[in-house]
């Protein structure tokens, strides 16, 4: 526990909280969090009892967990190739999971509802640092816009129902997470535990090249997967307003630049070897975080190449156990969110 959260005299410690992927990469965090600050009675919704694209799993869960408060982070996510391959599955289960669950919220008298976002709901040319004001003046990047608008239309459901109902519902946008215990299965992962899986691969195998999609030029931003924790929990306890809030580092990195220091940090030494026929993405990626610290004092706290340095140590030592785990596939696999 970290900052000034853990002195917290908490309104959540009294509450029976509802955590959707809270045995993810994001949510076992964010559970973490919620028990440091005195949160005893933390439920932990997981895909194995609970479908959450299924109308009757829903209602099942709300009559079994009973939460005043719900933070719903599970979500079908991937990197730039799984949200090509899957378009269809990633709007419809993202959308039903979310609609149904505020749905459930409203019914069952939740006191406050949590959504998380994400960034790939911003529009592809967004000026860039990402204001929030600036969400809809555009159609997302369209690798993966379909998981993009599944998400934003969440947004509007939680102002509906806070405009018709008075539902106390609020909308988070984290930016690009990383950290030890990501995802590194090279069919689902994004771009940084991709990058170190690719360049100590390589190291580990003695060979000369990797290969990289696009051309480097897009930007990024990351933020480390402690810190959006840190985040989200801020929001749920102190943040109330109707209006989206981007949480992140405030740190642009061009992706040419990024794969130097992945290289540099995992030993790799040999020739970088860009594909130009695969998609770049968004052309930028960075957000304003102002409205983060002003309304709920958030402020990212770990140095980028010290939270890259415990995600490639993590790897290092765990790779071989999890090298021989059954893979499960990219399709519709329900995992914690990241952008």
């Amino acid at each position: 526990m970290r900052g000034n959260i853990g002195d917290m005299n908490t309104w959540l410690a009294q509450k029976r909280i509802c955590v959707t992927g809270g045995a993810g990469f994001l949510g076992s965090r964010i559970v973490a969090y919620l028990r440091a600050i005195g949160c005893e009675d933390v439920f932990v919704v997981r895909r194995r009892d609970y479908d959450l694209v299924r109308g009757d799993d829903v209602r099942r869960l709300y009559c079994d967990a009973r939460p005043d408060v719900v933070i719903h982070l599970a979500a079908v996510v991937g990197g730039i190739g799984a949200n090509r391959e899957n378009p269809g599955c990633f709007f419809y289960e993202n959308m039903m999971m979310g609609v149904q669950l505020i749905e459930g919220a409203r019914v069952h008298e939740v006191e406050k509802f949590v959504q998380v976002g994400t960034i790939c709901a911003y529009p592809k040319f967004t000026p860039v640092p990402f204001n929030e004001s600036d969400l809809w003046n555009g159609y997302p990047e369209e690798t993966n816009a379909p998981y993009g608008v599944a998400k934003k239309a969440l947004l509007v459901q939680c102002q509906a129902y806070r405009d018709q109902y008075g539902m106390n519902a609020i909308y988070l946008l984290p930016v690009n997470l990383y950290g030890p215990r990501d995802n590194f299965d090279p069919a689902s992962s994004h771009v940084i535990p991709a990058l170190i899986r690719k360049c100590i691969d390589a190291v580990d195998a003695g060979r000369s090249t990797i290969e990289v999609w696009g051309t480097g030029s897009p930007t990024r931003e990351f933020l480390y997967v402690d810190d959006a924790a840190e985040g989200i929990v801020l929001a749920t306890e102190s943040y109330d307003g109707r209006d989206p809030v981007n949480i992140g580092s405030g740190r642009e990195i061009r992706i040419s630049e990024l794969v130097k220091i992945v290289a540099t940090e995992t030993g790799f030494e040999g020739e970088i070897i860009w594909d130009s026929t695969r998609p770049n993405g968004q052309p930028r990626r960075a957000l304003d975080v102002s409205r983060a610290e002003a309304c709920f004092g958030f402020k990212a706290r770990t140095d980028f190449r010290e939270g890259l340095r415990r995600t490639i140590e993590w790897y290092r030592t765990n790779r071989a156990q999890r090298q021989h785990m059954p893979r499960t596939a990219a399709k519709c696999e329900l995992v914690a969110p990241k952008a």
